[in-house]
């Protein structure tokens, strides 16, 4: 509890001492007022000096208005125990309010304290202590067993185990060692590294990630825009209501003035809508902390309400549902040896990094010369052309072996096929096959579950290899060799066939995928292994790449909005019942104090489970 909040309690409970004891006091007139506007004035006169602080700056028509003139109200009627008790309530429902709230943030908090205090460098053989931010790319930086890693970089020396946990959600520490990527924010177990690093700070996955979960609540959902704007319009009518249900009856009917005001003062304090205002929000920012800390990061709130309304599921292949790991799996020559296709192909393809690219030159295993290549360039979609020793080398699908019109034959392996020309003339292909993710087909079947009601694949693989993988799978429908643009192309046509009130989800990782995870009516990237394109495009970041987690995310956002609209239909429905009682003299302050105050708790404690998501079966 914060000094602030202790404070608070201290004056709840003092006013509550002086209020007991004023109680059974044989006291009237002017003495009774004194002895209860003690306890009033020592738990309520920040409400009264908001009030006219408010007032003052044209901002009339909130909950401290509210409360001070309901209360004011009630001391000119002489009731002078309601008003203390009412503002007695009101100030523990705004402690509790308070203390939820803080707990939240707290727990979010605690869930991403990732951010890196130092790092490490070695100066003059001599371990300093170093701000993250003050250290540069191709730096090398030592972490020491138990300390954070503060930058993201390339283990150079040392093994370790990794813990993930803050980032991914998975308690299984991961192995690292020379040659490995390690990422900022995770925590080296057991042995010392010497890591390289490979992006500044501003640029590293911790800062991404703190900017994410910074970021996330100024995002909005509808429910929250609309109740924000529910209470702009809802708190001066009720207050007009309020001046008429005080004023016409006496005028027109033989209700007595007291009997009019006091029923004026019960609906006023109704009508404060604090169980909205506070738990709405805290229900998405619960969701969102709840999500984070299973490794699904949400950029904000109203990409849980769009992500709860999902009706069809749309999936890159390679790295979302299949490893994005390349093996050569057949060498297949026409007019030359196994060895010179491989060769020449590697070559073709050595200043890529694409992972075809990769798969290519570490089938190859041997030391790639640079000087050999010149003129290289990627034909987007289709494959790379080269010069190497002299000859114009092209590298990739039929697409390409078209366009440049060479002959080719197709092959019975099952697998992306690389096509290799020399010069015009055909010299062979080669068969690269990736490997499905573990959970993959399980991701797919628990989406079903849930009622997604299609499932697709788009990918610019060839198209036995796009079907091979969708029918593993138990996807509805696949859609292969598209550049990035038919991509696109195919997810605005399937958007025409959402309904209504669904919405469509792009699940990606690679730079292509970007534009597409824009288009969607939310993009989820692949965070662990997927490219900073896809990430910054993306709505939701799923940290450890495991497509499972799409189900998992769609649950959360799905509980999360269940617990809105309970709120809403709760805190709407008292607060309409007591109104009514309100209007009609059959309600006392008590019951009016329930309505605002209890109601707002009921509610802030449901909006809490928000934080506490079912794990993911």
């Amino acid at each position: 509890m914060s000094k602030k909040q202790k404070r608070m309690l201290a004056r709840i409970a003092a006013a509550a001492l002086l209020f007991a004891a004023a109680l059974p006091l044989p006291l009237t007139g002017l003495a009774r007022l004194a002895v209860f506007l003690l306890p009033y004035a020592v738990v309520g006169w920040d409400v009264l000096w908001r009030a006219v602080r408010n007032i003052a700056h044209g901002q009339v028509f909130d909950e401290n208005f509210l409360m001070a003139l309901a209360t004011i109200g009630a001391l000119a009627t002489g009731e002078y125990p309601e008003a203390v008790f009412v503002m007695l309530f009101y100030q523990v429902g705004e402690l509790f309010q308070s203390y939820a709230v803080d707990q939240s943030r707290k727990s979010i908090t605690a869930l991403m304290d990732i951010r890196p205090d130092y790092a490490n460098m070695e100066v003059d053989g001599q371990l300093q202590q170093v701000d993250p931010e003050d250290v540069a790319v191709g730096d090398t930086i030592v972490i020491k067993p138990g300390e954070r890693i503060p930058l993201d970089g390339v283990v150079l020396e040392g093994t370790t185990t990794v813990d993930t946990a803050a980032l991914t959600g998975e308690s299984l520490p991961r192995e690292a060692g020379p040659g490995d990527d390690v990422i900022s924010g995770c925590v080296n177990l057991s042995g010392l590294l010497r890591v390289q690093v490979t992006r500044p700070f501003e640029e590293s996955t911790v800062s991404k990630i703190l900017d994410l979960v910074e970021n996330a609540s100024g995002r909005k959902a509808k429910a929250e825009h609309f109740i924000t704007k529910f209470a702009r319009y809802y708190t001066p009518i009720v207050v007009l209501a309020a001046v008429a249900l005080a004023v016409l009856p006496p005028l027109f009917t033989s209700i007595q003035w007291v009997d009019s005001i006091q029923r004026a003062l019960n609906f006023l304090v109704v009508s404060c809508p604090c169980a909205l205002v506070i738990s709405v929000p805290l229900s998405f920012f619960g969701g969102i902390g709840g999500a984070s800390r299973d490794g699904i990061l949400v950029k904000g709130g109203n990409y849980l309400e769009v992500l709860a309304k999902a009706e069809i599921v749309v999936f890159d292949k390679t790295g979302t549902l299949t490893q994005g790991v390349f093996n050569v799996t057949a060498i297949h020559p026409d007019d030359c040896s196994e060895g010179q296709l491989l060769e020449l192909a590697a070559l073709a393809e050595s200043w890529s990094d694409h992972p075809i690219s990769r798969s290519l030159k570490e089938a190859y295993g041997k030391e790639l010369d640079p000087a050999r290549v010149s003129e290289a360039e990627e034909l987007s979609g289709r494959g790379v052309r080269a010069v190497v020793d002299g000859r114009t080398i092209c590298a990739g699908n039929d697409k390409l072996m078209e366009d440049i019109g060479v002959s080719w034959h197709p092959c019975h392996r099952v697998g992306t096929t690389v096509h290799v020309a020399a010069d015009g003339v055909y010299l062979g292909h080669i068969v690269i096959s990736d490997q499905v993710k573990p959970d993959a087909k399980e991701a797919i079947a628990a989406l079903k579950s849930q009622g997604v009601r299609k499932t697709v694949m788009l990918t610019g693989d060839a198209r036995e290899v796009g079907e091979d993988v969708a029918g593993r799978l138990g996807l509805d429908e696949v859609h292969t060799q598209l550049l990035p643009a038919g991509k696109v192309e195919q997810v605005e046509a399937l958007l025409k066939q959402v309904s209504p009130k669904g919405a469509l989800a792009f699940v990606g990782d690679g730079i292509n995928d970007a534009p597409v995870l824009s288009r969607a009516d939310v993009g989820i990237a692949m965070g662990g292994l997927g490219s900073d394109a896809a990430i910054e495009a993306a709505d939701i970041v799923l940290m450890d790449d495991k497509p499972s987690k799409i189900a998992h995310a769609i649950s959360i956002a799905r509980r999360t909005l269940a617990i809105v609209r309970q709120n809403i239909v709760f805190a709407l429905a008292v607060k309409l019942l007591v109104l009514v009682l309100s209007a009609a003299g059959w309600a006392s302050m008590w019951a009016a104090v329930f309505a605002d105050v209890g109601v707002s708790v009921i509610a802030i404690l449901n909006a809490m489970r928000c934080l506490r998501q079912p794990k993911q079966i």
